[in-house]
């Protein structure tokens, strides 16, 4: 017979004292998001080739098992994690304004990009995908399809709004935008500061003939 402080412990927990051998999270949410959150960072201090499951694994505090149960690679994990990072830091707010509008959320894409743990995820992903085309296909059908609603969001709420003409070309004006960011940190290496950002945004209010504001 099972001591009686076991018992008590049984009790607590539904009756079934049933155990989850080899991960402390067990089966669940709490596991999955562990895994996502040290994904990246394991990515910056290793790099690509040095992340493994068994490193994501004993980092999260889960065991391998787990993992495979979601995830088939290091890579979907990455993207995964990479994917929820954009969620959430790359909403855009709404100031009213699209002068405001456009300087904060550039801003905070060359952050992203630039400085981020995830940034360097983004890197390694693209890396990825020139060499694996079946990745390249599910990483623009999973990512940039998002990532292109973000991006235009602040168009769009100044259509909205009629400070923009609802016949502009959010296409063009949104490459136009975000374009040289992507230019820079995958191909120049060059720095994505505010001035350039704020560059950035001068450039297109003066090209609709819009005052521009500044956020402190």
């Amino acid at each position: 017979m099972a001591p009686a402080t076991n018992a008590a412990e049984a009790s607590s927990t539904g009756g079934s004292g049933r155990r989850h051998h080899g991960n402390r999270h067990g089966r669940s949410e709490q596991a999955r998001l562990a895994v996502l959150r040290v994904a990246d960072g394991l990515l910056v201090e290793k790099g690509f080739a040095g992340v493994t499951m068994e490193g994501i694994a004993a980092r999260a505090g889960v065991a391998k098992q787990t993992i495979y149960r979601w995830w088939k690679s290091k890579t979907d994990v990455l993207m995964d994690a990479f994917l929820q990072d954009a969620t959430e830091d790359l909403t855009a707010p709404d100031f009213g304004d699209i002068a405001l509008d456009l300087r904060d959320y550039l801003r905070r894409l060359a952050w992203f990009l630039s400085e981020s743990d995830p940034g360097a995820v983004f890197k390694a992903l693209i890396a990825q995908a020139q060499h694996d085309p079946v990745f390249a296909q599910d990483f623009r059908s999973r990512y940039l399809d998002g990532q292109r609603r973000r991006d235009r969001l602040p168009l769009e709420r100044a259509v909205d709004r009629g400070q923009l003409p609802p016949d502009l070309d959010m296409a063009a004006e949104t490459d136009q935008l975000v374009g040289p960011l992507y230019y820079r940190v995958l191909v120049t290496d060059e720095p994505i500061g505010h001035e350039f950002t704020d560059g950035l945004v001068d450039a297109f209010l003066r090209r609709h003939k819009l005052t521009a504001r500044t956020k402190s």
